[in-house]
């Protein structure tokens, strides 16, 4: 998956988290189109509208300014007229443009794209009433249909209750975050525009979306057949896990409507689930293992409420049933204030007339449920009859995808690690040391991976001759000993101390069993 910082994928983000639009409210791609989403798909093809055309196209520095907002350096890249510069100003920079140069952008298109909900006429030029954003995965070339999004150049950034959101920063990250093995059936619940399950499609038997947001249902049903995904994509409404009562999924993703707010009956804010504080996580990680095969995973991208006076891996570890391992991982702590106006900025709401009314109650609700910051991370849950925790506060940068360390966090944590065990150290781990210059032996020595979540271990002379003889031949046991015998230690004493630290080893991925 291409990676363009450390939390995502080859993806145009506007802002921190994209805003969702206003805009006319348009009822996209009515059933009596079914040819459409192939026929615009060939269209987007022709004028080789992908991430990498668009990116070479716009440049460097157009780019940057379009993920701040700003389209000014966009529109003076594109003014030749050709097809890709004209999808280019439509979808992306929003700019009006003339209908002769949409109809050759789009031969055939632009009236029934219009009928759809896509695209508005007036005399001689097309506007964009949807955004068609090209997104590259895995070296795919796939496009993605989302409301437009909003607050460009400045302008008005307030969202609707039924806006759909687009590609961004939160949907990318846990694009990364999952696990991509083949799997039978997933579930990506609260599909939104569907790009979980877009992804889910290329590794899945079978995928089910649901979203409780109609316009959001029929955005993915129709992404699904725009990117002529490899299964067919089961589109259902309802909330929660209400649509999948009884059924069982090896893998279910989501992005679920995570800010923590107090329940006022309006939603101060459009990932507000209408719930009070972090109860739609609490209830998706309470629900979510009853809804998976043996085995099965959920992963969840989330917030938390870090309540005053208790270390913030208690609350998730409470709401985690028994036969389910958890892997923890907090990535970012926000202030209250800090984190009310993230939000409220993100809504649109800066500025507004009950801006610090707003503001006001939300604090003073922090306040009163004692809420001493908010979490950002990932809750990583595996079906498996244990009840393994780990949790990792880690707000260093990790290598993406991250998935694969957490495949490896499961195979670690299952290994069973004794004295006659063989053990071979992972590769892309390296030793530092630190002491004085010319000094026989060093202060500090730490192990370090390049790789995964970059874990550093700080470790003594044993542990580390340890990993540094682990490659397959010896068992856990004869490296022991021998370390033990070249420092005159007693062997047994050494045995029964560092064989629990070769289990943590292992744990935390520096040592893995010999194949």
């Amino acid at each position: 998956m291409p990676v363009t910082g450390a939390w995502q994928p080859a993806v145009w983000t506007i802002g921190r988290f994209p805003l969702r639009g206003q805009g006319p409210r348009v009822g996209p791609m009515s059933e009596s189109a079914p040819e459409l989403p192939q026929r615009l798909r060939a269209a987007l093809l022709v004028a080789g509208f992908t991430y990498d055309a668009v990116a070479e196209v716009l440049g460097p520095v157009a780019h940057d300014a379009l993920a701040r907002n700003e389209t000014t350096p966009g529109l003076r890249r594109t003014t030749g007229g050709w097809p890709l510069e004209t999808l280019i100003r439509l979808f992306l920079l929003q700019a009006p443009v003339e209908r002769a140069a949409a109809e050759r952008a789009l031969p055939g298109l632009v009236d029934r794209l219009a009928v759809e909900g896509f695209l508005e006429q007036t005399v001689g030029e097309v506007a964009a009433r949807l955004d068609v954003r090209p997104y590259a995965a895995d070296d795919e070339h796939l496009w993605v249909v989302s409301d437009l999004t909003p607050g460009l150049d400045g302008g008005h950034a307030r969202a609707g209750p039924d806006h759909v959101l687009g590609i961004s920063a939160a949907s990318t990250s846990l694009a990364q975050l999952t696990l991509r093995e083949r799997v039978g059936r997933s579930l990506d619940l609260g599909t939104g525009c569907g790009v979980q399950a877009l992804h889910l499609a290329t590794h899945s038997d079978a995928v089910v979306a649901t979203d409780v947001n109609r316009r959001a249902l029929r955005m993915a049903r129709f992404n699904a057949a725009l990117n002529d995904v490899p299964v067919p994509v089961d589109v259902r409404e309802g909330s929660f896990f209400e649509p999948v009562a009884g059924e069982r999924f090896d893998l279910i993703a989501t992005n679920p409507p995570f800010v923590i707010s107090p329940a006022t009956g309006e939603r101060l804010v459009y990932r507000d689930s209408g719930l009070p504080g972090d109860r739609v996580v609490e209830h998706i990680v309470r629900e979510a293992p009853a809804n998976l095969t043996e085995g099965g995973w959920c992963q969840v991208l989330a917030n938390w409420v870090v309540a005053t006076g208790e270390p913030w891996g208690e609350r998730i570890t409470r709401w985690v049933p028994d036969g389910t391992d958890a892997f923890l991982v907090q990535r970012e702590v926000v202030d209250p204030a800090a984190y009310v106006e993230l939000w409220l900025k993100d809504a649109g709401l800066h500025g507004s007339v009950d801006y610090l009314v707003r503001y006001d109650t939300w604090l003073s609700w922090f306040e009163e449920q004692g809420v001493e910051a908010v979490g950002f991370g990932w809750i990583n849950l595996r079906r498996s009859g244990g009840t393994r925790r780990e949790l990792l506060e880690w707000p260093y940068d990790v290598e993406q995808p991250i998935a694969p360390a957490i495949r490896d966090w499961a195979r670690g944590v299952d290994a069973e690690v004794g004295a006659d065990s063989r053990l071979v150290a992972r590769t892309d781990v390296r030793q530092e040391t630190l002491g004085a210059p010319g000094a026989e032996d060093p202060e500090t020595v730490v192990l370090r991976q390049q790789t995964g979540f970059r874990r550093a271990r700080r470790v003594d002379t044993v542990e580390a001759a340890l990993v540094g003889a682990c490659d397959g031949d010896l068992t856990v046991g004869q490296i022991l000993d021998a370390v033990a015998q070249l420092l005159e230690r007693d062997p047994a004493d050494t045995r029964e101390t560092y064989l629990p630290l070769a289990r943590e080893l292992v744990a935390e991925g520096f040592l893995s069993a010999a194949t």
